[in-house]
């Protein structure tokens, strides 16, 4: 397995398992994770104008080393030209449907508190265009041309890109990581 390499982004339309991942990487390769939804949303969901948050990424990913989700086009210049890897979860839309559905459940039952103490609502997540399975729909087919656009033409060539097709690829991969990374610090400590 070649190396991922220690500033990683990863992507994916809306409820398919990005943070979860780039959270997991973080620990494993004990680096920082960073939430780009984290640097984006402010109280009640106000969201800051581009220069601001461009700023908040660039100083943000300033370290040497990182793991940092999230799709936002308008900063996408600064995290895929800081990176070295780039692990795109390409699943098909009725997976990510199902992990949306499971995780928006739980966090508008729960009341889970998310960046800024924004709550999620049922009312908002079923019946309105704030949908994140609305926004999951309409974004689905776009982010996948666009992303396979810029990694066929090499837009971005000093990324090495990892993409996974289904959960099940990404977890065996993991378990890869996983084990290459204790592998490392068993040598590391030894020498």
């Amino acid at each position: 397995m070649p190396e991922i390499g220690q500033r990683i982004c990863v992507v994916g339309t809306t409820g398919c398992g990005k943070t979860t991942l780039a959270a997991t990487l973080a620990e494993l390769l004990n680096i920082p994770h960073i939430e780009l939804d984290a640097l984006h949303w402010g109280t009640n969901w106000e969201e800051p104008p581009p220069d601001v948050f461009r700023e908040k990424v660039t100083q943000a990913l300033s370290a040497n080393a990182w793991v940092t989700d999230g799709n936002y086009g308008k900063a996408r210049d600064i995290t895929w030209n800081r990176a070295n890897t780039l692990i795109w979860l390409d699943y098909p839309l009725p997976i990510i449907y199902w992990r949306l559905l499971r995780r928006t459940i739980k966090r508008t039952f729960t009341r889970e508190a998310l960046w800024n103490d924004n709550i999620e609502s049922a009312y908002n997540q079923f019946f309105t265009r704030d949908s994140l399975f609305y926004y999951a729909a309409t974004t689905y087919k776009h982010r996948r041309q666009s992303y396979r656009k810029i990694i066929q033409e090499k837009q971005y060539p000093h990324l090495q890109v990892i993409i996974h097709s289904h959960p099940r690829q990404t977890r065996t991969w993991l378990r890869k990581v996983s084990t290459t990374t204790q592998q490392n610090r068993i040598e590391h400590h030894d020498t």
